[in-house]
């Protein structure tokens, strides 16, 4: 008996272990799905030349201020993405708090195969001004 609590003892430590840190950005998902994939579609990979992508762009990778911003105040005027110009505004979405861009945010940059890290709520709050 005493050898089969130790096994799953260390059987629960190994599993919890091996999902420490991993996360699938659930909210980020579910709000992503609410406020921006009817234009950015569900796999992010916009509209033709009228909606810009999120899978694999550049402009998301590398301008994560502007990205926080955009969401809250819009966009407008022409934005290149991966190197094609895209000249469609985008509203803004001034009532969603600061909690769920992060978690967009977050989802975006982790979804599609991007790898563009995770923002906290610091860099949100100082962004969306």
């Amino acid at each position: 008996m005493r050898h089969l609590l130790i096994v799953l003892l260390l059987g629960t430590v190994l599993f919890l272990f091996s999902y420490c840190g991993k996360t699938t950005h659930q909210q980020g998902h579910v709000l992503y799905d609410q406020h921006c994939g009817n234009c950015h579609m569900e796999d992010g990979a916009g509209l033709r030349q009228l909606i810009p992508p999120l899978a694999g762009s550049d402009y998301l990778r590398d301008n994560p201020a502007a990205v926080v911003h955009g969401i809250v105040h819009g966009m407008q005027g022409p934005l290149v993405v991966n190197d094609i110009t895209y000249n469609q505004p985008m509203p803004g979405n001034k009532e969603l708090t600061e909690f769920q861009i992060v978690n967009i945010v977050n989802y975006i940059n982790q979804a599609w195969g991007n790898d563009y890290g995770l923002i906290t709520v610091t860099d949100a709050r100082q962004w969306m001004e």
